[in-house]
């Protein structure tokens, strides 16, 4: 994901770019998270995939490492964001209403 470095990322089609905005989606929610005060268990989860990412950025996109990791950072990445957007709804969106 490292800037200069185009194509697949490997396994079910992902693509750089739907990598990056899960990335970003995954950072913004873990600092959106620690901000309000979420449960620790919300924060380690959006933590653990940020982390993740991080740590495969700068490897070449057809690495067996990343091969290895992207299909399970992606569903651990969406259910993490899945979690924090219900404890979201139910815990600040009625203050923010």
């Amino acid at each position: 994901m490292s800037k200069g470095r185009k194509g697949k990322w490997v396994n079910e089609g992902e693509t750089s770019l739907e990598l990056s905005h899960l990335r970003r989606d995954t950072r913004t929610a873990l600092e959106l998270a620690v901000t309000a005060l979420a449960p620790l268990d919300v924060i380690d989860r959006l933590a653990a995939a940020a982390g993740l990412f991080e740590a495969i950025r700068e490897l070449p996109p057809d690495s067996p490492p990343v091969a290895a990791l992207v299909p399970r950072l992606m569903k651990r990445a969406n259910s993490a964001l899945q979690e924090w957007q219900r404890w979201y709804r139910v815990h600040l969106a009625k203050v923010k209403a």
